[in-house]
C-alpha cells in the first residue's frame, strides 16, 4: 500500500471518529440529565465586594458551586437561609496601613456565612436538655479564669462544642465534659501564646477525663469540623466594634483604644448570654452590636457595624431581660492577674455566678413580657435613644 493510500485511510478514520463523537454529544444532551435532590445538596454562599468609587453601594451574595453530601446526610438541623442579618455596608474600618481594610471587613463576614451554628442541634441528641449546655459553658468559663485563659479562647471553645454538636448524633449526657475540656484544649492551643498543658486539662476534670480520652477527642473533633478553627467569636466583633467607636489614632488599630470599663461590663452581659442556647438563633456580629446597643446609641452601633436596626432589633429586645438581671448584680471590676499587664486585664475571661444570673434571667423574661427595651409604639419596635440609656449601665 502506498503512502497516499495510507494517509487517506488515516484521515478517513480520523473524520469517522468525529463524526461518532459528535453523534455521542447530541446524544449525551438529548438525555435527560441525572440531578441530586435538592434536598441533598448544601447551597454555600459568599460575600463579594461590590462598591464604587464615587459611593458605596450594597455587597452582594455570590453562590458558590454545590457541594454534593452524603446520601444519608441530614439538613434538618440546618436553617434554609441564614442571610436575613448579613452586613451590606461597606467597611466601618478606617484605611489600614498592612491591608485593605474593605478585604478585612468582606473576609470577617464570609466567616459568619462559613461557620454555621443553630440550636437545633439538640434535635439530634434527645437526651440531652438545654440547660446542660449552660452548665458545661459556665464551668468552662471558670476553668478559663483559672487558667487566666483569654475570653477570645472560651468563647472559641464555645464556638467549637456548639458545631461539633450539630455534627454528631445521640450524645450520651456523660460524654459532655470530654466534649466540652477539649474544645478548650484545642482554642487555648489556637490562641494562647503559652496554653496549659495537657494534663492540668485533665485534672480540672477530676478524674472524669484522663489525658488519652482528651486526646482522641480533639482528633474526633478537629476532623468533624473539618479543620475550621478560625470564626470571627462574640468577643472578636465586640471588640472590633469598640475599637471603631474610640478610635483616635488610626495609624495604631490593633492596639486597644476603649475604655477597658465598659467594655467589661458588656463582655458580662454576653458571658451571660451565651449560656443561653436561644443565642444561638443570632450571628455571633448580632449578638455582640446587640449587647453594644444596650450601652450606647443605636447610631453608634450603625457607624461601628453598619448593621441597620431591623437586623438587630429582635436580638436586642430578646437580650433586654438579660441586662435587666446584670444590672441588678454588683457592678464588674477589673481583676488583677499575675503575669498580665494592666493593659490586658480586660481581655483575661472572668467568671461569676453565672447559672444564678441565668435563672434570673429566665424568670425576668417570663414577667416581663410587655417591658421591652428598646420600648414598642403602636407595636413598631424604635431604637433606643442616646438619652434613654441607664446611667448604671454607661461607664464614667
Amino acid at each position: 500500500m502506498s503512502r497516499r493510500s495510507g494517509r487517506i485511510t488515516l484521515q478517513t478514520r480520523n473524520e469517522n471518529a468525529l463524526d461518532q463523537n459528535e453523534k455521542n454529544t447530541r446524544k449525551r444532551k438529548s438525555e435527560p440529565s441525572k440531578k441530586f435532590p435538592l434536598a441533598l445538596k448544601k447551597q454555600s454562599y459568599e460575600i463579594q465586594k461590590r462598591w464604587s468609587e464615587a459611593g458605596a453601594s450594597p455587597c452582594v451574595l455570590v453562590e458558590t458551586p454545590h457541594k454534593e453530601l452524603e446520601p444519608t446526610g441530614d439538613l434538618s438541623g440546618f436553617k434554609q437561609f441564614r442571610f436575613k442579618n448579613i452586613f451590606i455596608k461597606p467597611s466601618p474600618l478606617p484605611c489600614l496601613s498592612w491591608a485593605s481594610s474593605d478585604d478585612v471587613w468582606i473576609k470577617m463576614l464570609n466567616k459568619e456565612l462559613k461557620y454555621v451554628h443553630d440550636k437545633g442541634f439538640l434535635q439530634r441528641h434527645p437526651k440531652l436538655q438545654p440547660k446542660m449546655r449552660s452548665i458545661l459553658l459556665d464551668w468552662l468559663l471558670e476553668v478559663s479564669e483559672v487558667y487566666t485563659l483569654h475570653r477570645e479562647t472560651a468563647y472559641l471553645a464555645q464556638d467549637y462544642f456548639d458545631r461539633f454538636m450539630l455534627t454528631q448524633d445521640d450524645v450520651e449526657k456523660d460524654r459532655l465534659q470530654l466534649i466540652g475540656i477539649t474544645a478548650l484544649f484545642i482554642a487555648s492551643k489556637i490562641e494562647e501564646i503559652y496554653p496549659p498543658k495537657l494534663h492540668e486539662f485533665a485534672y480540672v476534670t477530676d478524674g472524669a477525663c484522663d489525658e488519652e480520652e482528651i486526646l482522641e477527642m480533639e482528633l474526633i473533633m478537629l476532623k468533624a469540623l473539618n479543620w475550621d478553627l478560625c470564626p470571627e467569636t462574640v468577643i472578636s466583633w465586640l471588640k472590633l466594634y469598640a475599637q471603631v467607636e474610640s478610635l483616635k489614632d488610626g495609624l495604631n488599630f490593633l492596639v486597644p483604644q476603649f475604655h477597658q470599663d465598659t467594655y467589661i461590663q458588656i463582655t458580662q452581659l454576653l458571658d451571660l448570654c451565651i449560656l443561653d442556647i436561644s443565642s444561638l438563633d443570632y450571628q455571633y456580629g448580632i449578638l455582640a452590636a446587640s449587647a453594644f446597643c444596650h450601652f450606647y446609641s443605636f447610631e453608634v452601633v450603625h457607624k461601628v457595624s453598619g448593621l441597620t436596626w431591623d437586623s438587630i432589633a429582635s436580638c436586642v429586645q430578646w437580650m433586654t431581660p438579660f441586662l435587666h438581671t446584670v444590672s441588678t448584680w454588683p457592678r464588674v471590676e477589673l481583676k488583677d492577674f499575675k503575669k498580665v499587664t494592666s493593659e490586658d486585664r480586660h481581655n483575661i475571661q472572668t467568671h461569676v455566678d453565672y447559672l444564678t444570673m441565668l435563672s434570673a434571667a429566665h424568670q425576668n423574661q417570663q414577667d416581663s413580657q410587655d417591658q421591652l427595651s428598646p420600648f414598642t409604639l403602636g407595636g413598631i419596635l424604635t431604637p433606643p435613644k442616646s438619652t434613654e440609656k441607664s446611667s448604671n449601665n454607661m461607664s464614667s
